[in-house]
């Protein structure tokens, strides 16, 4: 566990009350609430996701060419989990705008299915079944989007919610909506039949051979929508099959950071991460304020990677090279989930060497104590320390300024004054020149440098 969630007091809301929790009594309580989720996500969540490349739109055919790709490239260095994202049950989808009110395929309880036109083996009701025997036989997890709440086309059907004597219109607020997407409404938890909607689509999930879901539209606020947060976790825990839950979109206020790690494995904590430089400016400050919340099963996460080919084919990445480097060494010493976001179909030499280093997927995966540093003014410093090593730290830095700039930084913050250490420079894979009482390095305009420093 972060060492700042043992000692913090921290206001929290838990269960829609305003409580001051200190952290060591919060991971006791955790403990309990999170026994049917523990082991889900030991380490940061790393996998592939449909939307950075492919929106509304991705086949049956397009999931698997990127799958096989994926189990042959990615899943060595540990990317398991494959997800088709948003809206797999609109027939007609057909770009990253939805079309309000369309038709979507749904069974007769309300439970959105695949649309069988865009995933052919889901006819006859069979699901994401085959698709996710596929995965699995590739050695992988498999992963779908879903939206909070119930279909708005159900509750004009007024459909039954399984095994009760309700229907969706009793169980609906219609009140609750989403501000960029027309397909659901909220469920009003309160509602007798609501819990039992939400169990009955994660067992329809459960019996796909779902994984891991990406609860979106959970956030904003998040205070308006915990209740559905935990009757997702409740669903997930009687659906018989270990289902990790990442939580989407929107920047989850601060307050909330005692609550969601009850619920989720992973959480959002911006909207959307797209390649643009200021986009990726602002993660650095999201990323230090949640640190605190950071730890096995609680991820805090900046997004997926949108690297590659991008945005329905159309074009590659705007990150510049120094770039791309910069947002694999934030998410990796930050310890976000590692989601590649681009088609696999046009996976490049050089976009697969960064998503695959070893050295710095390590830090990912298996690095503690990590934390940020105060910093000169365009700069940016975390550290951390290694599983495998006492004598050990690694250290990240980041030049966010437009021009070059030299950092330096003390060693005598690490307990490593005065003496002179061996240096590894984690990029490059190979060691460099030993450092004596402060680490020097000139970095270009949005450029990083990933070291690991050995007394």
């Amino acid at each position: 566990m972060n060492p700042h969630r043992r000692t913090l007091l921290a206001s929290a809301i838990v269960a829609g009350l305003a409580t001051t929790v200190p952290v060591n009594l919060h991971a006791a309580q955790r403990g309990k609430a999170a026994a049917s989720a523990a082991g889900l996500a030991p380490t940061p969540p790393m996998g592939w996701n449909s939307w950075n490349s492919f929106a509304t739109t991705i086949t049956e055919a397009q999931a698997l060419e990127n799958a096989r790709i994926m189990a042959q490239q990615l899943l060595p260095a540990g990317y398991d989990i494959f997800t088709v994202d948003i809206q797999w049950y609109e027939p007609n989808a057909n770009s990253y705008e939805y079309r309000k009110d369309a038709q979507l395929t749904m069974d007769e309880y309300g439970r959105l299915l695949p649309a069988p036109n865009r995933f052919p083996s889901s006819a006859d009701g069979g699901g994401f079944k085959t698709l996710a025997n596929q995965v699995h036989q590739l050695g992988m997890k498999f992963g779908i989007h879903v939206m909070r709440g119930i279909p708005r086309q159900a509750v004009r059907q007024n459909t039954p919610v399984l095994g009760t004597p309700y229907r969706a219109q009793d169980i609906a607020n219609t009140n609750s909506v989403c501000g960029w997407n027309s397909d659901m409404y909220g469920v009003d938890m309160s509602k007798p039949g609501a819990q039992a909607y939400y169990d009955s689509i994660f067992r329809l999930y459960a019996s796909w051979g779902v994984d891991f879901v990406k609860m979106d539209d959970m956030s904003r606020p998040y205070q308006d929508n915990w209740r559905e947060i935990e009757a997702a976790h409740k669903a997930i825990a009687a659906a018989g099959r270990p289902i990790t839950l990442s939580l989407s979109p929107g920047e989850t206020d601060l307050k909330w950071g005692l609550h969601v790690p009850h619920y989720a494995q992973m959480w959002r904590i911006s909207d959307d991460f797209w390649d643009e430089w200021k986009m990726l400016d602002a993660q650095f400050q999201r990323l230090e304020n949640w640190n605190r919340y950071m730890g096995p099963n609680a991820w805090p996460d900046a997004d997926m990677l949108p690297l590659g080919r991008l945005a329905l084919g159309k074009r590659d990445t705007k990150f510049t090279p120094d770039e791309q480097q910069t947002l694999m060494t934030l998410w990796s010493i930050a310890r976000s989930p590692l989601i590649m976001g681009g088609d696999l179909r046009h996976l490049d030499e050089r976009t697969l060497g960064l998503l695959t280093n070893p050295e710095v997927l390590a830090v990912n995966q298996r690095s503690t104590a990590n934390q940020p540093h105060h910093a000169d003014a365009g700069t940016r410093i975390w550290t951390a320390r290694p599983a495998d090593a006492d004598r050990s730290h690694y250290v990240a830095l980041f030049n966010a300024g437009d021009k070059p700039a030299e950092l330096v930084f003390d060693l005598s913050r690490l307990d490593l004054g005065g003496r002179t250490v061996a240096c590894r420079d984690l990029w490059a894979r190979r060691d460099v020149d030993r450092v004596t009482g402060s680490l020097r390095r000139t970095l270009p305009p949005h450029g990083s440098a990933l070291l690991r420093l050995t007394a």
